[in-house]
């Protein structure tokens, strides 16, 4: 199956396929990568979504086609990525909260300015894997950030999401769980 049409459904239920994928940046001549760990859902009709009060300027991204990479900056200061998910004109994306890094991890550590807790949250994956708002509204599939697929964990916990003030109860937060 095309990688594009495993995006094009409800957030929630692609997100937690997302878990196990690939992102891989080549920033610079530079090539880093993590496995996704940890991810969270927004729909257009979710009160904690940028798409809630329908498409702007900054949130436009959320509004293109499933596998477009919609960058937004968090309270001003750290970069945050997500996976366009659904048809053209819904505003549904998935937030990369954290991953486990593969390849390029001692360049992450250089942008990350330590050695330890690289990609363990949304900021800390950009900064380390080099994310910023120039990428907004390019393709994961051809442009300088890519997903891939990848072998599934053995399992996944769903919880509340982190760090939002509506919807806190909704549990589209997805963890992996190895064995």
């Amino acid at each position: 199956m095309n990688p594009v049409d495993l995006l094009g459904g409800h957030p929630a239920e692609v997100a937690p396929g997302l878990l196990g994928w690939t992102l891989t940046t080549q920033v610079a001549g530079s090539v880093t990568s993590v496995v996704i760990r940890e991810v969270e859902a927004y729909s257009q009709d979710d009160p904690a979504s940028h798409a809630f009060r329908g498409r702007t300027r900054a949130n436009g991204s959320m509004f293109a086609g499933a596998g477009t990479l919609y960058v937004y900056r968090s309270y001003g200061i750290h970069w945050c990525a997500n996976v366009v998910t659904g048809p053209v004109g819904e505003g549904a994306a998935i937030l990369i909260r954290g991953g486990q890094p593969l390849r390029g991890e001692s360049l992450m550590g250089e942008r990350r300015g330590r050695a330890n807790h690289l990609t363990d949250g949304p900021g800390k994956l950009c900064q380390a894997l080099g994310i910023d708002g120039s990428f907004d509204g390019t393709s994961l599939f051809t442009g300088p950030v890519r997903l891939a697929p990848g072998p599934a964990p053995a399992g996944f916990e769903a919880t509340p999401r982190i760090g939002i003030a509506r919807a806190v109860d909704v549990p589209w937060r997805f963890v992996a769980i190895d064995a």
